[in-house]
This record gives C-alpha cells, sequence and structure tokens, in this order.
C-alpha cells in the first residue's frame, strides 16, 4: 500500500489543520515536521497551510491522500 498523507487538526488545536504522514496504514500518523525525510520548507505566504509544500513534493512521488474523517478512525494513535 501506497504511503499516506491527510489534513489534521495540530495537536492541541481546534481549528488549524497541518498535514500528517504515515509510510503504511499500520504506522501511526506524525506531523509532517516530524519527517524530516520528506518535508520541504513551507511557503512564505500569511495565513498558508502549515505542509502544503510538503504536500505538493509527496503527491508527485505517488503518496495518498485521505480525508481527514478516514485517518481519524483509524484505532492508531496520532504522534
Amino acid at each position: 500500500m501506497a504511503s499516506q498523507m491527510c489534513w489534521l487538526p495540530r495537536l492541541g488545536a481546534d481549528s488549524e489543520r497541518i498535514l500528517y504522514l504515515r509510510r503504511s496504514p499500520d504506522k501511526p500518523w506524525q506531523p509532517y515536521t516530524s519527517c524530516p525525510e520528506y518535508s520541504v520548507p513551507d511557503y512564505k505566504i500569511d495565513g498558508g497551510s502549515k505542509g502544503w509544500a510538503t504536500y505538493q513534493k509527496l503527491q508527485k512521488a505517488g503518496w495518498q491522500l485521505i480525508s481527514t474523517a478516514q485517518a481519524q478512525r483509524t484505532n492508531l494513535a496520532i504522534r
């Protein structure tokens, strides 16, 4: 199965969503900032999505985007 990414609320925040990654469905979600081997610097745009540049890179590399609802249904803890 392909590596996966999704947009989830930042831990401790109610509204801001950032990109989370996992290499396989049996692994926990991690914020993109915890994955330096995959992440790239964010664009310097006020109000821009955290992780958008990384999302674009990984999408081109074949990573699968799954919905927030689907990611939240998984029973693996989010780091």
